[in-house]
């Protein structure tokens, strides 16, 4: 749990006690107005007066009992929730939205729902709505519709909003709530309602959020900024941060782990579904950081974890290439960009019982700017070329023509039966290296093609029947890989979702799909017995 340390030991001699102080009595209003006015709207408890958690009652107290001496305005102006999913954070900040639309003393005060698309920004005024619906008091002083509820004696209004950032510059905004800003795809809209508030008297933005992989994102930057601000680093006063989260070294199978990260443990979230969505992840690696995120508040590196690094640390066994030399192997290629990174990946079949996939990989960069975009993306090129993991080739782009040669001289050590190909950006090199003698086949990118060896490699990963000798750049591509996952459950890597480069990864499934349909000789092909399922 997470508290902004400085709010139960402020004394009224102390440099903060010169410029805020405590009002009782306008906290103990907003915690009546939830538990008089309020009724819970879901679940068990749908109908009951909306009686805080006690995580709740103290943010609710902290944002709306802290005054400023100078003019008796509210302390705090924007106030950051980060808690697990079930714990009572969209409830809670549709109470405070109708607080600050019936109770803030705020002439014409417009006060929105946000989110990344209009039908997230609705959960959280549909609930607010409910709860007018279901007071005499609020429904009285109100005029409800589908999209707003309006206040008509002071000119108020509750609204939700629509994603487009360009259409919201002429709002004056009392109150924003922004629902799940982890799903928030670029700042614009962040920015443009955040500066919408500028001539309110004492406005408050109230973001909630469960953690987020994106670390691009505004929701990280807010994340980050509600840290330093914990640790004390920033100064802001007017800045509330709660964020409830297992540490990233707890046990994320240990229940106390669970109990640190969701303070409605026993109450909104129930212990037995927590046990059941643990033990999903323990079967399920592509499941294990969805219930991180979710469930524990941790920000993990990706969206999915296709591969479980721990099963993948454990086929680090060392791969001498000279003992490799002549035997059969088959090629993976991914030229998918000419400015960051190639990928070549040799996959050796086992010639007997008990003997792993051997993995031999080969990436490229432009020598050029190498160092800026290692500074730039915090991965260290330059350190690997140095010791030889990866080539870096002159100039601004990468030199085809040394991939060509490079993988002529390994067609001399070894017997590259076929090289797959994805033909986006590798039609000229594929051209030359099949001018060289070299089976080249096309490889589609879509779940017909990658599903069968991308499920092949997990299996293989997790039997520990793959050997990639712990090469630092393929382990980084596998730490990125993210999968998409169609209805009937096949999957296939994808680019764009996986925060890192994952070319190697991509070049190393397509070449364990070109061995596993060859394989031993007489032994099969294993789609004989595993291929793409359909509805």
């Amino acid at each position: 749990m997470a508290w902004k340390p400085w709010l139960d030991e402020i004394s009224p001699t102390g440099a903060l006690g010169e410029q805020y102080y405590f009002d009782e009595q306008a906290a103990e209003v907003a915690v009546r107005f939830f538990r008089r006015v309020l009724r819970h709207t879901k679940g068990e408890w749908m109908g009951q007066p909306f009686n805080l958690l006690p995580w709740q009652e103290k943010v609710i107290r902290d944002v709306f009992g802290w005054k400023r001496k100078k003019d008796g305005t509210r302390r705090f102006r924007e106030v950051y929730v980060e808690v697990p999913r079930k714990n009572g954070k969209s409830e809670l900040a549709a109470g405070v939205a109708l607080y600050l639309l019936f109770m803030d003393g705020e002439p014409a005060a417009e006060i929105y729902s946000a989110a990344a698309d209009e039908e997230q920004a609705a959960i959280v005024f549909q609930m607010a709505k409910t709860m007018v619906e279901m007071s005499d008091v609020l429904e009285r002083r109100s005029e409800v519709y589908k999209r707003s509820i309006v206040v008509p004696a002071t000119g108020s209004v509750y609204r939700v909003l629509s994603s487009e950032a360009y259409t919201k510059h002429g709002i004056n905004a009392h109150g924003i709530v922004f629902d799940e800003l982890h799903a928030q795809p670029n700042r614009e809209l962040w920015d443009v309602l955040t500066t919408s508030t500028g001539a309110r008297r004492q406005p408050l933005i109230w973001s909630i959020t469960t953690a987020g992989w994106d670390r691009e994102s505004i929701c990280w930057e807010q994340h980050e900024y509600a840290e330093r601000v914990l640790k004390g680093i920033v100064p802001d006063d007017a800045f509330y941060p709660v964020i409830f989260k297992a540490e990233d070294d707890d046990d994320w199978t240990d229940e106390r782990a669970w109990a640190k990260a969701n303070p409605s443990l026993g109450h909104t979230v129930k212990l037995d579904y927590l046990r059941r969505e643990a033990m999903k992840a323990l079967q399920s690696p592509a499941y294990q950081n969805t219930f991180r995120r979710l469930h524990l508040n941790q920000w993990t590196a990706q969206a999915e974890r296709w591969l479980p690094m721990e099963d993948w640390d454990q086929c680090a066994t060392p791969v001498d290439e000279k003992t490799l030399e002549g035997r059969v192997c088959f090629g993976g290629l991914d030229l998918a960009t000419t400015v960051d990174i190639a990928a070549f990946v040799l996959v050796f079949p086992p010639e007997k019982d008990g003997e792993p996939y051997w993995v031999v990989p080969r990436f490229w960069v432009p020598e050029e700017n190498m160092e800026e975009r290692a500074r730039k993306d915090r991965v260290p090129y330059p350190v690997w070329a140095r010791h030889g993991y990866i080539t870096a080739t002159p100039g601004e782009v990468i030199d085809f023509r040394r991939i060509v040669v490079d993988i002529e001289e390994l067609g001399k050590r070894f017997r590259i039966k076929e090289i797959a190909f994805d033909r986006w950006g590798a039609i000229q090199v594929s051209q030359e290296l099949e001018a060289r003698g070299f089976e080249m086949v096309q490889f589609g990118q879509g779940f017909r093609s990658m599903s069968p060896p991308t499920k092949e490699l997990l299996r293989l990963v997790k039997e520990k029947r793959l050997a990639h000798g712990g090469h630092p750049v393929l382990r980084w591509m596998a730490d990125n890989l993210v999968v998409d996952t169609d209805a009937a459950g096949n999957v296939k890597p994808n680019k764009k979702k996986s925060r890192e480069k994952i070319d190697g990864m991509v070049a190393l499934i397509m070449a364990l799909d070109r061995a596993m349909r060859h394989g031993l000789a007489g032994s099969g092909s294993v789609y004989d017995q595993r291929g793409i399922r359909t509805l």
